[in-house]
């Protein structure tokens, strides 16, 4: 197995330990559109989420591709998987505009991680999506995007 390889299958357990662990309220508590609250990220993954606002915001192709690990993937509805920075640059191209990410819950073990969370277009509007990034930390410590998976409510 290649160290990208197991990168992903660490994100892919860290995924599937988050959702199987208990909530202050339960899935089936909630209302159908009872968000969860907002967390506080650690620094360096805030940076992450924040650059994304940023470079989405400004419809900044270039800086969204720069935020993703050589070989990340870029998966959104309705299109094929966009992997390796020149296709997440032409996914990106002529996307972007008003963006708030919030983040409902992330880990890290090692040197891979996970965010999972909302988006709308302004913090305090409804939110008209979701999204899950996995992440990986380079060589200089420096976490990346691995995958950006994101769907519409």
């Amino acid at each position: 197995m290649s160290k990208a390889s197991g990168s992903y299958v660490c994100v892919a357990l860290l995924l599937a330990v988050a959702w199987t662990q208990p909530n202050a309220t339960s899935a089936q508590e909630r209302a159908p559109m009872d968000l969860p609250p907002a967390v506080v990220l650690p620094a360096a993954l805030d940076a992450v989420l924040r650059g994304y606002e940023v470079a989405w915001t400004n419809r900044d192709a270039v800086a969204l591709a720069d935020l993703f690990t050589p070989d990340g993937y870029v998966l959104r509805p309705g299109q094929g998987p966009a992997q390796g920075r020149p296709a997440i640059l032409r996914a990106y191209r002529n996307a972007g505009g008003p963006l708030s990410l919030k983040p409902y819950q992330y880990g890290v073990d090692g040197g891979v991680g996970f965010i999972i969370g909302g988006y709308s277009s302004a913090p305090g509007q409804p939110e008209v999506g979701k999204f899950v990034l996995a992440l990986r930390r380079d060589e200089s410590g420096t976490w990346l995007i691995a995958a950006d998976i994101d769907n519409g409510n």
